[in-house]
């Protein structure tokens, strides 16, 4: 059976660190005998420039048959300009609604020898393995915006919705992933001010009692969850959330493995086909320098073949070889410490490939 795979390499650093990932996907083909057909797309602001749009038609054909889409990053100082009708981030929220990737998993583990990269002390990151769910197509994001001027002056408003149903299947993928890991979930929300949380409590709470009653299941506030996340963040297993405060909660757990180059993503929807790509931006700042940290890339093409393809061993071998290069010693800058030897790009990539 053949897979096909959309790359959409984007802006910045994306076509460098996905070029990695590429790589890698054709070492896991060879060395299992997978059938893979990787096809080229446009997104972001490179898409602009070529298309004027985000997100052209023939990506979204192109997305629309693939069995899994592999993304680096989008946008750069080009076309940073939050007032632009035509911005890059809307291709990466568009492409999500139109997949319909209602669910984004983040894992979060510390590899031992990347301890000293975490601003944390050493021993508040042992036992580290968390996973965080978040809500992808729904939420303030993608509610009504309205900005007017009246007598008293300007004013805003941004409107946060949410159903039931669009609930019941996050938490749902949540808490199954909870089953396979160490059987605990976590609600974050803001429930004392916000109606919406006071609903996602309810319906979430109902849903654990009625299908998952053999699991641990807690709740706890936006803010006191950031608090505790660095005090004890071994605490947590399957943290699942609405999309602004997952959004946020996620770059900050980033920082508890030293590097956003090291966490990878999976955006997922009702089926198999998902979106795969690291939790950092384009870094405009050191494109074409060969600085970037490819593992982050890497790691997220473990999560599609896990994930889209249904293929563990090949996903445990990706992360394995990701493991063996790291105790190495062959590591991108921002990993490095004192008068480490820093690797290029390219040279990670191969050295991971190397071990598959």
């Amino acid at each position: 059976m053949g897979f096909t795979i959309a790359v959409l390499p984007g802006d910045g650093i994306g076509p460098e660190v996905v070029a990695e990932g590429v790589k890698v996907l054709h070492a896991v083909a060879r060395r299992f005998a997978l059938d893979l057909t990787l096809e080229e797309g446009l997104i972001g602001g490179i898409a602009i420039d070529q298309t004027g749009e985000p997100l052209p038609p023939a990506t979204v054909a192109l997305c629309q048959s693939a069995d899994a889409v592999l993304l680096g990053a989008v946008g750069g100082p080009k076309w940073d300009d939050p007032t632009a009708k035509v911005r890059p981030e809307q291709g990466l929220l568009a492409i999500r609604k139109t997949l319909g990737l209602f669910a984004n998993l983040r894992p979060v583990t510390i590899h031992p020898l990347l301890v000293d990269a975490s601003p944390l002390r050493p021993e508040r990151l042992e036992g580290v393995d968390l996973l965080v769910v978040r809500e992808l197509t729904g939420g303030i994001y993608f509610g009504e915006k309205r900005r007017e001027r009246d007598a008293a002056g300007e004013w805003a408003s941004d409107l946060c919705l949410y159903t039931e149903a669009e609930i019941v299947r996050v938490v749902r993928v949540a808490a199954s992933l909870a089953r396979t890991r160490h059987g605990k979930l976590t609600l974050v929300d803001k429930a004392n001010v916000l109606e919406t949380s006071r609903l996602w409590r309810s319906v979430t709470t109902r849903l654990m009692q009625e299908e998952f009653s053999d699991l641990s299941y807690d709740w706890m506030l936006v803010d006191a969850c950031a608090m505790h996340l660095l005090r004890k963040p071994s605490d947590f297993d399957v943290i699942v959330t609405e999309n602004m405060f997952g959004d946020i909660l996620t770059d900050e757990t980033s920082m508890l493995a030293g590097s956003m180059g090291m966490l990878p993503s999976a955006s997922l929807g009702e089926g198999h086909k998902g979106l795969y790509e690291p939790i950092h931006g384009s870094a405009p700042d050191i494109a074409g320098q060969g600085k970037a940290n490819p593992f982050a890339t890497i790691l997220s093409c473990a999560m599609l073949l896990r994930h889209s393809l249904q293929h563990e061993a090949a996903a445990r071998a990706v992360e394995a070889a990701v493991s063996a290069t790291l105790e190495a010693g062959c590591i991108t800058g921002d990993l490095a410490r004192g008068d480490q030897a820093v690797a290029t790009t390219a040279a990670v990539g191969d050295a991971v490939v190397m071990r598959i």
